[in-house]
Protein backbone atom coordinates (compact mmCIF):
# COMPACT_ATOMS: atom_id res chain seq x y z
CA UNK A 1 0.00 0.00 0.00
CA UNK A 2 1.04 3.66 -0.15
CA UNK A 3 0.92 4.21 3.97
CA UNK A 4 -1.52 6.45 3.78
CA UNK A 5 -6.05 6.06 3.09
CA UNK A 6 -6.54 8.11 0.14
CA UNK A 7 -3.34 7.56 -1.56
CA UNK A 8 -3.77 3.99 -1.12
CA UNK A 9 -7.84 3.94 -2.33
CA UNK A 10 -6.72 5.70 -5.28
CA UNK A 11 -4.34 2.88 -6.70
CA UNK A 12 -6.67 0.41 -5.38
CA UNK A 13 -9.59 1.66 -7.42
CA UNK A 14 -7.76 2.61 -10.47
CA UNK A 15 -4.28 0.71 -11.03
CA UNK A 16 -2.07 3.69 -11.05
CA UNK A 17 -0.03 4.89 -8.49
CA UNK A 18 -1.34 7.74 -6.35
CA UNK A 19 0.74 10.36 -7.88
CA UNK A 20 -0.08 9.85 -11.60
CA UNK A 21 -3.39 10.31 -10.39
CA UNK A 22 -2.68 13.32 -8.74
CA UNK A 23 -3.75 11.51 -5.55
CA UNK A 24 -0.99 12.09 -3.63
CA UNK A 25 0.90 15.43 -2.76
CA UNK A 26 3.42 16.80 -5.84
CA UNK A 27 4.04 19.97 -5.10
CA UNK A 28 5.36 20.72 -8.82
CA UNK A 29 1.70 20.29 -9.94
CA UNK A 30 0.02 22.47 -6.88
CA UNK A 31 2.79 25.30 -6.95
CA UNK A 32 4.35 24.58 -10.63
CA UNK A 33 3.08 26.36 -14.14
CA UNK A 34 -0.16 23.67 -13.82
CA UNK A 35 -1.24 25.45 -10.29
CA UNK A 36 -1.96 28.05 -12.40
CA UNK A 37 -4.39 26.44 -13.99
CA UNK A 38 -6.41 24.94 -10.73
CA UNK A 39 -4.90 21.16 -10.87
CA UNK A 40 -4.02 20.20 -7.53
CA UNK A 41 -2.49 17.55 -5.76
CA UNK A 42 -2.97 15.38 -2.58
CA UNK A 43 -5.15 14.66 -0.57
CA UNK A 44 -7.91 16.95 -2.40
CA UNK A 45 -6.31 16.16 -5.60
CA UNK A 46 -8.59 15.87 -8.84
CA UNK A 47 -8.03 12.91 -10.84
CA UNK A 48 -7.16 13.43 -14.81
CA UNK A 49 -10.14 12.13 -16.97
CA UNK A 50 -8.86 9.17 -18.52
CA UNK A 51 -8.25 8.21 -14.88
CA UNK A 52 -11.39 6.23 -14.50
CA UNK A 53 -12.56 3.62 -11.43
CA UNK A 54 -12.49 -0.04 -11.52
CA UNK A 55 -16.51 0.18 -12.02
CA UNK A 56 -16.38 2.06 -15.27
CA UNK A 57 -14.30 -0.81 -16.90
CA UNK A 58 -16.38 -3.37 -15.00
CA UNK A 59 -19.72 -1.60 -16.45
CA UNK A 60 -20.05 -3.10 -20.09
CA UNK A 61 -19.66 -6.35 -19.19
CA UNK A 62 -23.04 -6.23 -17.66
CA UNK A 63 -21.56 -5.87 -13.56
CA UNK A 64 -23.90 -4.48 -11.45
CA UNK A 65 -21.25 -2.45 -8.98
CA UNK A 66 -21.72 -1.25 -5.18
CA UNK A 67 -20.01 0.53 -2.55
CA UNK A 68 -20.52 0.50 0.70
CA UNK A 69 -18.64 1.95 3.02
CA UNK A 70 -15.30 5.06 3.21
CA UNK A 71 -15.08 6.80 0.07
CA UNK A 72 -11.90 8.98 0.32
CA UNK A 73 -12.01 9.70 -3.36
CA UNK A 74 -12.35 12.74 -5.86
CA UNK A 75 -15.88 12.47 -7.52
CA UNK A 76 -19.00 11.19 -6.67
CA UNK A 77 -20.18 7.11 -6.68
CA UNK A 78 -22.78 6.67 -9.33
CA UNK A 79 -20.69 8.88 -12.00
CA UNK A 80 -17.67 6.71 -11.51
CA UNK A 81 -19.92 3.57 -12.12
CA UNK A 82 -21.60 2.35 -8.78
CA UNK A 83 -25.18 1.20 -8.99
CA UNK A 84 -25.75 2.08 -5.22
CA UNK A 85 -23.83 3.52 -2.81
CA UNK A 86 -23.49 3.94 0.71
CA UNK A 87 -20.77 6.60 1.41
CA UNK A 88 -19.62 7.56 4.88
CA UNK A 89 -18.01 11.37 4.56
CA UNK A 90 -17.33 11.44 8.77
CA UNK A 91 -14.40 9.34 9.34
CA UNK A 92 -14.61 10.93 13.30
CA UNK A 93 -17.91 9.36 14.66
CA UNK A 94 -18.63 5.28 14.19
CA UNK A 95 -22.14 5.91 16.62
CA UNK A 96 -23.36 8.79 14.91
CA UNK A 97 -22.13 10.40 11.42
CA UNK A 98 -22.67 13.78 10.43
CA UNK A 99 -22.40 13.41 6.88
CA UNK A 100 -22.80 10.44 4.89
CA UNK A 101 -24.72 9.97 1.58
CA UNK A 102 -26.62 7.05 -0.16
CA UNK A 103 -26.19 7.10 -3.59
CA UNK A 104 -24.89 10.31 -3.79
CA UNK A 105 -27.76 12.30 -1.91
CA UNK A 106 -27.34 13.81 1.73
CA UNK A 107 -28.58 11.43 4.26
CA UNK A 108 -29.74 13.34 7.88
CA UNK A 109 -27.22 13.45 10.72
CA UNK A 110 -27.45 10.37 13.16
CA UNK A 111 -28.14 11.66 16.40
CA UNK A 112 -26.61 10.23 19.47
CA UNK A 113 -28.67 7.32 20.92
CA UNK A 114 -29.89 4.88 18.53
CA UNK A 115 -28.59 1.41 16.84
CA UNK A 116 -26.23 3.12 14.69
CA UNK A 117 -22.59 1.61 14.54
CA UNK A 118 -20.43 2.88 11.51
CA UNK A 119 -18.98 -1.03 10.57
CA UNK A 120 -22.60 -3.07 11.12
CA UNK A 121 -24.45 -0.14 8.81
CA UNK A 122 -21.67 -0.48 5.95
CA UNK A 123 -22.44 -4.08 6.01
CA UNK A 124 -25.94 -3.62 6.27
CA UNK A 125 -25.98 -1.78 2.75
CA UNK A 126 -23.77 -4.73 1.38
CA UNK A 127 -26.06 -6.97 2.47
CA UNK A 128 -28.89 -5.02 0.98
CA UNK A 129 -27.17 -4.54 -2.79
CA UNK A 130 -26.59 -8.45 -2.51
CA UNK A 131 -30.22 -9.06 -1.60
CA UNK A 132 -31.25 -7.10 -4.27
CA UNK A 133 -28.96 -8.26 -6.89
CA UNK A 134 -29.95 -11.70 -5.99
CA UNK A 135 -33.53 -10.51 -6.69
CA UNK A 136 -33.62 -8.23 -9.81
CA UNK A 137 -30.20 -9.11 -11.38
CA UNK A 138 -29.28 -13.02 -10.97
CA UNK A 139 -27.96 -13.28 -14.07
CA UNK A 140 -25.16 -10.78 -13.97
CA UNK A 141 -22.45 -10.60 -11.85
CA UNK A 142 -21.58 -8.34 -9.05
CA UNK A 143 -18.64 -6.04 -7.52
CA UNK A 144 -19.15 -5.16 -4.31
CA UNK A 145 -16.22 -2.56 -2.68
CA UNK A 146 -16.55 -2.92 0.75
CA UNK A 147 -14.72 -0.56 2.66
CA UNK A 148 -14.55 -0.38 6.17
CA UNK A 149 -13.83 2.41 8.32
CA UNK A 150 -12.55 0.36 11.07
CA UNK A 151 -9.63 0.32 12.91
CA UNK A 152 -9.43 4.13 12.34
CA UNK A 153 -9.34 6.16 15.04
CA UNK A 154 -11.19 7.33 16.94
CA UNK A 155 -11.21 4.27 19.00
CA UNK A 156 -15.03 3.15 19.35
CA UNK A 157 -16.59 0.17 19.76
CA UNK A 158 -19.74 -1.67 20.83
CA UNK A 159 -19.34 -2.32 24.65
CA UNK A 160 -20.17 -6.32 24.46
CA UNK A 161 -16.93 -6.22 21.92
CA UNK A 162 -14.78 -4.36 24.33
CA UNK A 163 -15.87 -6.81 26.96
CA UNK A 164 -14.36 -9.69 25.33
CA UNK A 165 -11.15 -8.28 25.44
CA UNK A 166 -10.98 -6.41 28.43
CA UNK A 167 -8.43 -8.34 29.97
CA UNK A 168 -6.27 -9.85 27.19
CA UNK A 169 -3.65 -6.75 26.66
CA UNK A 170 -2.74 -6.07 30.58
CA UNK A 171 0.74 -7.57 29.92
CA UNK A 172 1.76 -4.74 27.77
CA UNK A 173 2.88 -4.08 24.02
CA UNK A 174 6.31 -5.52 25.00
CA UNK A 175 5.04 -9.23 25.60
CA UNK A 176 2.16 -8.96 23.00
CA UNK A 177 5.00 -8.07 19.85
CA UNK A 178 7.09 -10.84 21.43
CA UNK A 179 3.95 -13.24 21.61
CA UNK A 180 3.04 -12.59 17.99
CA UNK A 181 6.20 -13.16 16.06
CA UNK A 182 6.59 -16.13 17.69
CA UNK A 183 3.39 -17.20 16.36
CA UNK A 184 4.36 -15.62 12.83
CA UNK A 185 7.40 -18.07 13.00
CA UNK A 186 5.45 -20.79 13.53
CA UNK A 187 3.06 -20.04 10.75
CA UNK A 188 5.77 -19.76 8.46
CA UNK A 189 4.95 -16.10 7.90
CA UNK A 190 8.54 -14.01 9.00
CA UNK A 191 11.84 -15.14 9.80
CA UNK A 192 13.48 -12.10 11.57
CA UNK A 193 14.06 -10.55 14.22
CA UNK A 194 11.87 -7.92 16.13
CA UNK A 195 12.27 -4.42 15.33
CA UNK A 196 13.53 -1.90 18.85
CA UNK A 197 10.62 0.43 19.74
CA UNK A 198 11.54 3.88 18.12
CA UNK A 199 10.98 5.71 21.07
CA UNK A 200 10.91 8.65 20.08
CA UNK A 201 9.49 9.13 16.64
CA UNK A 202 5.84 9.72 16.36
CA UNK A 203 4.00 11.74 13.82
CA UNK A 204 5.02 15.35 13.52
CA UNK A 205 1.48 16.27 13.67
CA UNK A 206 0.37 14.67 17.19
CA UNK A 207 -0.70 15.96 20.17
CA UNK A 208 2.00 17.00 22.62
CA UNK A 209 2.47 15.09 26.01
CA UNK A 210 1.01 17.87 28.01
CA UNK A 211 -1.81 17.89 25.51
CA UNK A 212 -2.77 14.74 25.65
CA UNK A 213 -2.73 15.13 29.30
CA UNK A 214 -4.98 18.00 29.29
CA UNK A 215 -7.19 16.40 26.81
CA UNK A 216 -7.41 13.48 26.93
CA UNK A 217 -6.29 11.31 29.90
CA UNK A 218 -3.30 12.00 32.28
CA UNK A 219 -2.17 8.36 31.74
CA UNK A 220 -2.11 9.02 27.95
CA UNK A 221 1.40 8.99 26.14
CA UNK A 222 2.80 10.06 22.73
CA UNK A 223 6.22 8.02 22.79
CA UNK A 224 6.49 4.05 22.87
CA UNK A 225 8.43 3.07 26.11
CA UNK A 226 9.27 -0.02 27.85
CA UNK A 227 5.83 -1.50 29.65
CA UNK A 228 7.44 -2.25 32.48
CA UNK A 229 8.29 1.79 33.13
CA UNK A 230 4.81 2.66 33.26
CA UNK A 231 2.65 3.48 36.11
CA UNK A 232 -0.63 1.46 37.08
CA UNK A 233 -2.27 3.60 36.28
CA UNK A 234 -0.82 4.24 32.41
CA UNK A 235 -0.88 0.23 32.21
CA UNK A 236 -4.45 0.07 32.77
CA UNK A 237 -5.50 2.66 30.55
CA UNK A 238 -3.35 1.67 27.55
CA UNK A 239 -4.43 -1.69 28.37
CA UNK A 240 -7.99 -0.40 27.54
CA UNK A 241 -7.08 1.43 24.41
CA UNK A 242 -5.93 -1.75 22.56
CA UNK A 243 -9.02 -3.97 23.80
CA UNK A 244 -11.22 -1.38 22.23
CA UNK A 245 -8.83 -1.20 19.12
CA UNK A 246 -9.44 -5.37 19.37
CA UNK A 247 -12.95 -5.06 19.57
CA UNK A 248 -13.42 -3.00 16.23
CA UNK A 249 -11.28 -5.76 14.64
CA UNK A 250 -13.52 -8.15 16.27
CA UNK A 251 -16.75 -6.42 15.10
CA UNK A 252 -15.53 -5.76 11.69
CA UNK A 253 -14.76 -9.56 11.24
CA UNK A 254 -18.60 -10.52 12.08
CA UNK A 255 -19.47 -8.37 9.73
CA UNK A 256 -17.76 -9.52 7.24
CA UNK A 257 -19.15 -13.07 7.85
CA UNK A 258 -22.43 -11.53 7.78
CA UNK A 259 -21.35 -10.42 4.05
CA UNK A 260 -20.19 -13.86 3.30
CA UNK A 261 -23.11 -15.74 4.26
CA UNK A 262 -25.17 -13.40 1.73
CA UNK A 263 -23.00 -14.16 -0.80
CA UNK A 264 -23.44 -18.09 0.30
CA UNK A 265 -27.13 -18.25 0.14
CA UNK A 266 -26.75 -16.78 -3.23
CA UNK A 267 -24.98 -19.59 -4.80
CA UNK A 268 -22.25 -17.53 -5.31
CA UNK A 269 -18.90 -17.74 -2.51
CA UNK A 270 -17.43 -20.96 -4.65
CA UNK A 271 -17.25 -18.09 -7.93
CA UNK A 272 -16.75 -15.21 -5.98
CA UNK A 273 -13.15 -13.71 -5.82
CA UNK A 274 -12.15 -11.94 -2.75
CA UNK A 275 -9.37 -9.75 -2.03
CA UNK A 276 -9.10 -8.74 1.80
CA UNK A 277 -6.37 -5.57 2.04
CA UNK A 278 -5.60 -3.23 4.13
CA UNK A 279 -5.00 0.79 2.63
CA UNK A 280 -1.98 1.31 5.72
CA UNK A 281 -0.60 -0.01 8.47
CA UNK A 282 -1.28 0.68 11.91
CA UNK A 283 -1.39 4.27 13.24
CA UNK A 284 0.30 6.00 15.40
CA UNK A 285 -1.73 8.79 15.31
CA UNK A 286 -2.84 10.97 18.61
CA UNK A 287 -5.04 13.71 17.39
CA UNK A 288 -8.22 15.12 18.01
CA UNK A 289 -11.02 15.87 15.50
CA UNK A 290 -14.71 15.66 15.44
CA UNK A 291 -16.67 16.08 18.88
CA UNK A 292 -13.06 15.94 20.20
CA UNK A 293 -12.96 14.16 24.09
CA UNK A 294 -14.62 13.75 26.62
CA UNK A 295 -12.78 12.95 29.36
CA UNK A 296 -15.65 11.73 31.46
CA UNK A 297 -16.91 9.47 28.76
CA UNK A 298 -16.66 5.80 29.07
CA UNK A 299 -13.78 4.85 27.11
CA UNK A 300 -14.43 3.91 23.55
CA UNK A 301 -17.98 5.37 23.78
CA UNK A 302 -19.69 7.69 21.20
CA UNK A 303 -18.06 10.92 22.83
CA UNK A 304 -14.61 9.71 23.60
CA UNK A 305 -11.55 10.18 20.79
CA UNK A 306 -8.62 7.99 21.64
CA UNK A 307 -5.90 6.73 19.29
CA UNK A 308 -3.91 4.01 19.61
CA UNK A 309 -0.39 5.44 20.18
CA UNK A 310 2.61 4.11 18.94
CA UNK A 311 3.27 1.47 21.68
CA UNK A 312 0.56 -0.71 20.64
CA UNK A 313 1.00 0.25 16.79
CA UNK A 314 4.11 -0.83 17.54
CA UNK A 315 3.09 -4.14 18.33
CA UNK A 316 -0.22 -4.43 15.58
CA UNK A 317 2.67 -3.85 13.12
CA UNK A 318 4.98 -6.93 14.62
CA UNK A 319 7.59 -7.51 13.07
CA UNK A 320 8.16 -4.09 11.67
CA UNK A 321 9.43 -0.62 11.95
CA UNK A 322 7.18 2.77 12.47
CA UNK A 323 3.76 3.21 11.30
CA UNK A 324 0.85 4.37 9.36
CA UNK A 325 2.39 7.32 7.23
CA UNK A 326 5.63 6.19 6.87
CA UNK A 327 7.42 4.14 3.86
CA UNK A 328 9.07 1.88 6.31
CA UNK A 329 7.52 -1.85 6.19
CA UNK A 330 5.35 -0.50 9.49
CA UNK A 331 3.24 1.80 7.19
CA UNK A 332 3.15 0.10 4.12
CA UNK A 333 3.72 -4.15 4.31
CA UNK A 334 0.05 -5.21 5.25
CA UNK A 335 -1.27 -8.76 3.73
CA UNK A 336 -3.54 -9.88 1.23
CA UNK A 337 -6.06 -12.36 1.59
CA UNK A 338 -7.35 -13.83 -1.65
CA UNK A 339 -10.48 -16.63 -2.08
CA UNK A 340 -11.95 -17.89 -5.16
CA UNK A 341 -12.62 -21.71 -4.49
CA UNK A 342 -13.88 -21.77 -8.39
CA UNK A 343 -10.40 -20.23 -9.62
CA UNK A 344 -7.70 -20.78 -7.56
CA UNK A 345 -6.38 -24.33 -7.93
CA UNK A 346 -3.91 -23.58 -4.76
CA UNK A 347 -5.82 -23.53 -1.31
CA UNK A 348 -4.37 -22.38 1.84
CA UNK A 349 -0.91 -20.98 0.61
CA UNK A 350 1.44 -18.86 2.15
CA UNK A 351 3.13 -17.02 -0.30
CA UNK A 352 5.52 -14.04 0.17
CA UNK A 353 5.87 -12.62 -3.17
CA UNK A 354 5.71 -8.57 -2.92
CA UNK A 355 2.61 -7.21 -4.73
CA UNK A 356 1.17 -3.51 -4.73
CA UNK A 357 -2.67 -2.14 -4.67
CA UNK A 358 -1.76 -1.15 -8.52
CA UNK A 359 -1.75 -4.53 -9.10
CA UNK A 360 -5.42 -5.11 -8.34
CA UNK A 361 -7.53 -3.67 -11.35
CA UNK A 362 -5.14 -4.93 -13.80
CA UNK A 363 -5.94 -8.64 -11.94
CA UNK A 364 -9.35 -7.83 -12.82
CA UNK A 365 -9.32 -6.69 -15.63
CA UNK A 366 -7.44 -10.11 -16.55
CA UNK A 367 -9.64 -12.52 -15.48
CA UNK A 368 -13.25 -10.68 -16.99
CA UNK A 369 -12.03 -10.22 -19.93
CA UNK A 370 -12.48 -6.31 -20.03
CA UNK A 371 -10.11 -4.09 -20.97
CA UNK A 372 -8.93 -0.09 -19.83
CA UNK A 373 -10.43 1.99 -23.40
CA UNK A 374 -8.09 3.47 -25.56
CA UNK A 375 -9.33 6.69 -25.01
CA UNK A 376 -11.10 8.63 -22.23
CA UNK A 377 -13.11 11.46 -23.38
CA UNK A 378 -10.72 12.41 -25.77
CA UNK A 379 -7.75 11.92 -24.26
Amino acid sequence: NTSRCWASRAALLTGYYPQAVRRDLLPEVDRGEYGMFGVTSGANGVRPRWAQLLPAYLKPLGYRNYHSGKWHMDGDRLPAGFDHSYSLEDHNRFFNPQLHLEDDVKLPPVPLGTNYYSTRFIADHAIQCLKEHAGKYSNQPFFEYLAFTAPHFPLQALPEDIALYTNRYQVGWDAIRTERLARMKQLGIVDCDLSPLETNTVPRWNLTDDELHRQVNTNEMGHAVPWDSLTRGQKDFQSAKMAIHAAMIHRMDLEIGRVLDQIQAMGALDNTLIFFVSDNGASAEQILRGDGNDPAAPMGSATSYLGLGSGWSSAANTPFRLHKSWTHEGGITTPLIVSWPAGIQAHGELRQDPGHLIDLVPTVLDITGASRPSTVAGL
